[in-house]
Parts: C-alpha cells; structure tokens; sequence
C-alpha cells in the first residue's frame, strides 16, 4: 500500500544496514525527509549517497555519526536534526544490538552494559531529549522497536532481553506521560529478521547460544524468517492518520491485526490489550493459588 508521507520530517536510528535501512527507503519512497544515525560513518556516507539516489528533488535527507548510549551525541544530533527540518514529527527508535551471547556469569560485563545502554538508555535518551519538540507540537509519533526479548526468556542473551523488556514498559509509562500533547508512542515487533543480529548467533559457539534456539536461528536463516515487509507496514500504518490514537502498546507485525484497531480504537485504548502484564493464577484457572 503507498502511504503519502510527504513533508513528514522523520529519525531513524540504527539506519544504516538491516531493518533500518528498509525502513528508511520505505519512508523515502511514500515522500517523507529523514535524518538517520549510526556509530560507523563510512556506513553513513554510504548509505547516504544510496539514500540521495532514491530521493526527490524536493525531500531532504540528512545524517550524523551518533552513538545513542551517549548524553552529548544524542542531544548534538538532535540539534542538527531540528536546525534542519525545524519539527519531527515522527521518530523510529531502530539501533540495537543481541549484546554478548552465553551465560551471564560468562560474559563480558562491559558489553553486557553496553548492549543495555545501546538497546535501554540510547532509546530513552532519543526520546527524553525529542519531549520538549514534541510538546510543542500539534502531533508527533514515536516508534521504538522491540522485539522477542520483551515477551519470553531469553536464556544467553540476557542483556538483549532486560534491554527490551525494560523500553517496552518504558514505552507504556510514557504513553500516559504524554497522553495530554498528542505524542503517540507504541514498540514494535516486527518478527524474527534475518540481519546482521542472526549471523551473530550463527557464528557463536552452539552450546552459548543453546541447541534449541541455535537450531531455530539456522532454519530462520534457510527460510527467510519473517521478512522486512510486515514490519514496514505497521510502521506505515501507525505514522499513518489511521495509526492515531493508538499509543501505549507493544504491536506484533506478524500476528497482531493492526490494521482493524483503528475501527475499534475505544476498545483497544480502553483494555490493557497488547501490554505487558503479570499472569496470575486464576488467569491459568489455578485458583488456589490467588487470595
């Protein structure tokens, strides 16, 4: 489906390769202006002159070398991004890392906390730092990716999914802080993607990574996995007229129907649908185990 996303000024992050880098000739190609970031700058220029071919005469595309785990950086992209475009309107949280792979008493500390401060604190970071654009605004939208983590142990990679865990509540706290100023924030999912994250997990030793989910990533491998298209278009649609009001969930592409919430917006505002929430006893008919 084309979207007309034209004169919408837009961030990606963790735009240069993978996911990102669709997302971004996505939003190119319905009309959008982008500003991008990654840590490599020789990906940046690249990405940058491909960005530039796919582009209008009329859209703008801009990028910066930002490393989001860092305060300074973050707000110094910001400010290159806002002298350019004057108003966001929308941002996509998109760089991430697996971090290290094995048993937590195993790995290396420093990038265990360093995968969170990529994947938790460089995602709060952009967002902090865009509230007070936002606020000014008449509309805005963030969209941070999420992914398995938030949902289902991860054994071995244990900062990857603390990381998500903890920006998917983030992203439901901050949809009642900014539930006043028509800033709509919601985690994406968008399915097991065969990027860079999966060749991670294929070179790693088989017993770090756990047979089980080893085998997983090698069959994801064969077959494609979900493919970059039903994440795009949930990202469409939420930045999309349809996708207002919906704020405050954690949205699978690939199962969640998406595109019926705008008809039933009441009904999904109204529920803790879609959330993260404690499963009690009852919940599973166990009902000695609740008072």
């Amino acid at each position: 489906m084309k979207y007309d996303f034209k004169n919408k000024n837009i961030i990606v992050t963790g735009g240069t390769e993978g996911f990102g880098k669709n997302i971004i000739e996505n939003l190119i190609n319905n009309g959008a202006n982008i500003s991008f970031c990654a840590r490599n700058l020789e990906q940046i220029d690249k990405m940058q002159k491909s960005f530039d071919r796919l582009k209008k005469h009329n859209q703008t595309v801009i990028s910066s070398k930002t490393d989001i785990s860092q305060k300074e950086e973050v707000e110094s992209f910001i400010k290159f991004t806002i002298k350019e475009f004057s108003s966001i309107d929308v941002l996509i949280n998109n760089a991430g890392v697996y971090g290290p792979i094995g048993p937590i008493d195993t790995v290396s500390w420093d990038e265990w906390v360093y995968a969170l401060n990529i994947n938790l604190i460089g995602s709060i970071l952009m967002i902090r730092s865009l509230i007070p654009t936002f606020k000014a605004q008449k509309k805005s939208k963030i969209i941070q990716i999420s992914g398995g983590g938030a949902t289902n142990p991860m054994p071995n990679f244990s900062s990857y999914a603390v990381s998500k865990t903890g920006i998917v509540r983030f992203v439901e706290t901050m949809s009642y802080e900014l539930k006043n100023c028509n800033t709509y924030i919601n985690a994406v999912a968008p399915g097991a993607l065969n990027t860079k994250m999966l060749d991670k997990v294929l070179e790693s030793d088989p017993k770090k990574v756990g047979d089980e989910f080893y085998s997983r990533s090698v069959e994801q491998k064969e077959t494609g996995g979900a493919g970059f298209q039903k994440g795009i278009d949930l990202i469409n649609f939420l930045i999309s007229d349809a996708g207002d009001k919906i704020t405050g969930k954690l949205i699978s592409a690939q199962w969640d129907n998406f595109e019926m919430w705008a008809d039933n917006i009441e009904k999904v505002s109204e529920s803790d649908v879609y959330t993260l929430r404690r499963i009690v006893g009852k919940d599973r008919k166990l009902d000695w185990g609740d008072k």
